[in-house]
């Protein structure tokens, strides 16, 4: 069976980027019936907090990815402890104690003479009786796994063959000084042990990658199926990874923008596919392939997001919306006549309100200044309420032929005068809507 994570660290809101390899995880579990698992990374006991992992679940639920089961990684100390215990015997584990002011001096030395800045394993010298003194006047160190200096090579699911030199990088600390296991350790020993067979995440996670088959390889298991996803840029190619706090989910979520369409843009984005809106999940996971995926940088603007929702909006039966229509003021038997009429105005769920507000509690008028007299004179023609469908033709009818005026400059100064808009609904169908006027004589 295919099993795939989605394994976000409850340090932050879940930004666009971490959606990414969210709903890539999701999908290939999804298209082959397999399981898709949420595992939070919360091994860091100081930064995690529960308000990310509320936000988290409450995020990913929104978009309609619901894990198959949750899993916390808190939760399994003690199976980090028992595989790095069994890397110590075997001698693939061992412990350093250089602090981190004397790593960046040999890094800076190793720069300055042209080489790689990678650890020199220099505590692989260190005798017994060296490591009992570091440690009664440092404290415990850190622990490094030892790589074997070969080449690590996979078939990634979107990069195609990949060789890394592990002699080209350090030896991954996998626990910390105060005994936090790191990521590196933490997320293979769950990999292996809840049966992960696909993982996608992002191309800066390569290296990593390289070093997690290694840690596999020894601790007697074969590798997952691995893809490494393009990360995202800015329209004008900047990097993204500075703005994410603009972009979290949770103010997408805030902004108006309807789930759909941020899984529609962000299951094709970085594809040779052209963006389709879908509405479930069905007909996105039948269309997902990684081989349709490059390795450039992909880039991303928040703005494409907009018409999309606006589109998913419009494309919504009234059933769909009825809702939204009476939580935003709307009498139940006015609701569907209502939603036909302003149905093709409305960008986000909100503004069904905003119109309804506008027919209830009337607009502040929009009237140019040259327009005014214009105006005043034509309210005094309008028919007293309750409008009809007829009333604005009627109306309009009777202005043109008492002012003179016809076309654009007939209609747009009404419009705005009643519904302080420039733009929106046709007017013979909104006008039995509305249930105060503002603009006065």
């Amino acid at each position: 069976m295919t099993t795939t994570r989605f394994a976000p660290s409850p340090t932050g809101y879940l930004h666009i980027g971490n959606l990414r390899a969210a709903l890539m995880n999701f999908l290939i579990a999804r298209k082959s019936q397999g399981e898709f698992i949420l595992r939070i990374d919360d091994t860091d006991a100081e930064r995690s907090k529960q308000e990310f992992i509320d936000s988290i679940l409450f995020d990913l639920d929104w978009l309609g990815l619901h894990w198959d089961r949750i899993e916390y990684q808190s939760k399994r100390l003690e199976r980090y402890l028992s595989n790095a215990e069994n890397l110590k015997e075997i001698g693939r584990l061992y412990e350093c104690f250089e602090t981190p002011t004397e790593l960046d001096l040999k890094r800076k030395k190793l720069l300055n003479m042209g080489k790689p800045p990678v650890y020199d394993r220099a505590s692989l010298n260190q005798t017994e009786d060296e490591k009992l003194a570091l440690r009664a006047n440092r404290g415990s160190g850190h622990w490094r796994f030892l790589l074997d200096h070969e080449r690590v090579t996979w078939t990634d699911g979107i990069l195609g063959d990949i060789s890394i030199d592990a002699a080209s990088v350090s030896d991954p600390v996998l626990i910390r000084g105060d005994g936090q296991f790191l990521y590196t350790l933490a997320s293979v020993v769950d990999d292996i042990e809840m049966g992960v067979t696909d993982i996608v995440r992002g191309a800066d996670h390569v290296t990593n990658t390289a070093m997690q088959i290694q840690i596999m390889k020894v601790l007697g298991t074969s590798a997952p199926n691995f893809a490494h996803h393009s990360l995202l840029i800015g329209s004008q190619g900047e990097s993204l990874s500075k703005r994410f706090g603009t972009m979290a989910l949770k103010d997408l979520r805030a902004s108006g923008l309807e789930p759909f369409s941020i899984i529609s843009l962000i299951a094709r984005l970085g594809s040779s596919q052209p963006v389709e809106l879908y509405s479930d999940f069905e007909e996105v996971a039948a269309g997902f392939d990684l081989s349709n995926f490059g390795s450039a940088p992909t880039k991303f603007d928040l703005n494409d997001l907009k018409p999309l929702t606006q589109r998913f909006i419009q494309n919504l039966p009234f059933e769909a919306i009825e809702d939204d229509l009476i939580s935003a003021g709307v009498p139940s038997t006015l609701a569907k006549p209502f939603w036909d009429v302003v149905r093709e105005n409305i960008k986000k769920r909100s503004d069904l309100a905003a119109w309804w507000i506008i027919c209830k509690e009337g607009a502040e008028p929009l009237i140019d200044e040259e327009d005014k007299e214009f105006v005043k004179e034509a309210l005094t023609l309008l028919p007293s309420q309750p409008f009809t469908s007829e009333t604005w033709g009627q109306w309009t009818a009777s202005v043109k032929e008492k002012t003179g005026r016809k076309g654009k400059n007939l209609f747009m100064p009404l419009r705005k005068a009643l519904t302080g808009k420039e733009h929106g609904p046709d007017m013979s169908a909104f006008l039995p809507f509305l249930q105060i006027i503002k603009a006065k004589v």
